[in-house]
């Protein structure tokens, strides 16, 4: 009888977990019919990383690629260099040691300007030549004056009287040479000294400087003491990678973009396209020549903007439907039966309205997931 009786209780238990689970069941399906719970995506990966497959595709909205007309642009990245051809020397004029220094690296100078003193023994050397010079030609003047008179009078030939012209001759020019040395040192005739003042020879900035007080220097040798480089004009020397080397072409100009200033752009001209590519990085330097309002600093970065010689179509679709993973782009677009492929592509201009330029990898008119980090979220989980 007992056991009759636990047989029954533990069919009737059975009976009700059995009929609450049922329940469960009816409830869930009949929520997800209603729409008031989530619909679970199930993703399945396929043999191709960048194919997937979604169980419900209609939960992520597409955009169709639209149509922009663009002329190609190249971006490349250089650096502002001073121009050679405006660049000049100020070596020392006498050898000896530097005794003050009137100017520093990166001054702007005037014309005339004094830029450092030499104490050197040259200018004594100079001077007793100069003295010598200017004794010696006394001496001929008097001796040739005396073969006049003689030569006048019949006492001496006519070769003695061109001897002597001869002798003034030379002395004359041994003194305009010693002369022409002491200006040149910056000695004064009537009040030598010791010391020699260098002025720079041009206006402009100092970009080189290699003496401080008391260092010696060599007339007339490098290394030279200052170098000054005219700003106004500068190089601007770019690297352009070998397969984008036909979009350069000698004589056009490129748009210069300074991240110190992004609302300025300045206009360059290509004066030269390096014959010699970079072995390590496979670059060609290509110079831009660059009038400088003032703005441009030796040494600054800045970014040049080649442009292309004819129009090209390229794709736009919303900037949320490209997908910025290491360094790359994608997008994602469908390809029938709940199956999605992910592309990769290349990001031009960013358009008003939130719009992406797409210069490579997706045509016009082909559909596109408008959030591609949605879709990359799903596909992660």
């Amino acid at each position: 009888m007992n056991r009759i009786f636990l047989f029954e209780m533990g069919l009737c238990v059975g009976l009700m977990i059995f009929s609450a689970g049922c329940e469960r069941k009816v409830t869930a399906q009949a929520a997800t019919a209603d729409g008031t719970g989530p619909v679970p995506t199930k993703v399945e990966p396929d043999m191709d990383p960048n194919n997937f497959k979604v169980d419900h595709p209609e939960q992520f909205p597409l955009a169709a690629a639209g149509e922009h007309i663009a002329t190609p642009e190249l971006n490349a990245t250089g650096a502002v260099n001073p121009d050679v051809s405006r660049q000049v020397p100020v070596p020392s004029l006498a050898s000896g040691r530097v005794v003050e220094v009137d100017a520093r690296l990166g001054d702007e100078v005037k014309k005339g300007q004094l830029l450092f003193k030499v104490r050197s023994s040259d200018i004594a050397g100079a001077f007793s030549d100069y003295r010598k010079a200017v004794k010696n030609e006394e001496l001929a003047k008097i001796q040739l004056d005396r073969a006049k008179l003689l030569y006048d009078n019949g006492a001496i030939p006519r070769s003695a009287l061109e001897i002597a012209q001869n002798a003034e001759d030379n002395a004359k020019v041994d003194l305009e040479t010693t002369t022409e040395h002491l200006h040149l040192l910056g000695s004064d005739l009537d009040h030598p000294t010791g010391i020699v003042e260098v002025p720079a020879p041009v206006s402009g900035v100092i970009t080189d400087q290699q003496i401080t007080t008391a260092s010696g220097v060599q007339a007339l040798t490098p290394p030279n003491p200052f170098t000054i480089s005219d700003v106004s004009h500068v190089w601007i020397i770019c690297d352009v990678y070998e397969n984008n080397l036909p979009q350069v072409h000698l004589g056009e100009y490129a748009d210069i973009h300074l991240n110190a200033y992004p609302g300025r752009v300045l206009k360059g001209r290509i004066g030269n396209i390096g014959q010699v590519m970079d072995p390590s990085i496979r670059t060609a330097k290509v110079r831009l020549e660059v009038e400088n309002p003032g703005l441009l600093r030796l040494g600054m970065f800045v970014t040049a903007t080649f442009h292309g010689l004819s129009a090209e179509k390229h794709a736009v679709v919303p900037a949320t439907a490209v997908l910025h993973l290491h360094d790359r782009e994608f997008v994602y677009t469908p390809s029938g039966n709940g199956r999605f492929q992910r592309l990769e592509v290349t990001t031009g201009n960013l358009l008003p309205d939130n719009m992406q330029e797409i210069v490579r990898g997706l045509k016009p008119g082909i559909q596109v997931v408008s959030d591609a980090l949605v879709f990359q979220n799903t596909v992660e989980q």
